[in-house]
């Protein structure tokens, strides 16, 4: 498995903390070259010091995934530092949980530009450099929201779902130039639930991720995974979640 990743150039958004950070550390040390991109420069500095004091290959942009700009300059990066990129994880993501008759329409906007315009900006900004090669790797963290459509969640789970589709189109278009993965989590203990503005919203999620949630890392075993595999072989898509979740 590490040969299949040792050497590659991966970029990850939302590296700072939970899944991203998970795989950040897990893909240096199977030997690829980590390029990492959040909006909190303490975590990443503190990351890409982590990785490289245990022999990993790490650098970070502060990344904006709202301004395309900043994703293309991210790119521009790994391929100035590397020569290439092989793999783009759109990992960055957000939750605003409401009722649609509470009309958040503030919030909704919000998970659009960061789950859906945020990953599309992630994609277009990778898609020109794997024409080129002739090769890479799309990966997007999406969720188990989009599988199982509950309340308080209609418009979250409408964002995931839309980045499936766009990415079962992606794949199909690709004809085997590159490959396009979904990994969907469960409840997974990360601070995603951190930012839901209702507290008894925030307090009734965190209460049942505590007794099932299970850890990043699995996650991250997921994506190490899917780029492990043969440059013909594409994992479509992943579901992860705790045993107990219904």
């Amino acid at each position: 498995m590490e040969n299949n990743i040792k050497g590659k150039v991966v970029a990850i958004t939302g590296a700072s903390s939970g899944i991203g950070e998970a795989t950040a550390v897990m893909l240096a040390a199977h030997g690829a070259k980590v390029v990492l991109a959040a909006r909190r420069q303490d975590r990443l500095d503190k990351l890409v010091n982590h990785i490289k004091a245990t022999g990993g290959d790490a650098t970070y942009l502060v990344t904006d995934i709202k301004e395309r700009g900043n994703l293309l300059k991210l790119v521009d990066m790994a391929c100035n530092m590397h020569g290439r990129l092989d793999v783009m994880i759109n990992n960055a993501g957000i939750a605003r949980l409401s009722r649609m008759d509470e009309v958040e329409v503030t919030d909704w906007e919000e998970m659009i530009d960061v789950n859906i315009k945020g990953t599309l900006y992630g994609i277009a900004a990778a898609l020109p450099v794997f024409k080129q090669q002739g090769s890479g790797h799309i990966i997007n963290i999406i969720s188990t929201s989009g599988i199982k459509i509950v309340p308080l969640q209609g418009v979250y789970a409408g964002t995931k779902n839309a980045i499936r589709t766009i990415a079962e189109a992606l794949r199909q278009e690709s004809g085997g130039l590159y490959r396009v993965t979904g990994i969907s989590p469960g409840f997974v203990n990360t601070e995603l639930t951190d930012y839901i503005e209702d507290e008894a919203t925030r307090t009734a999620i965190k209460e049942k991720a505590s007794q099932i949630a299970i850890s990043p890392n699995s996650i991250a075993a997921a994506v190490v995974y899917a780029i492990s595999q043969p440059d013909n072989v594409d994992v479509g898509d992943i579901v992860i979640r705790p045993c107990a979740q219904d």
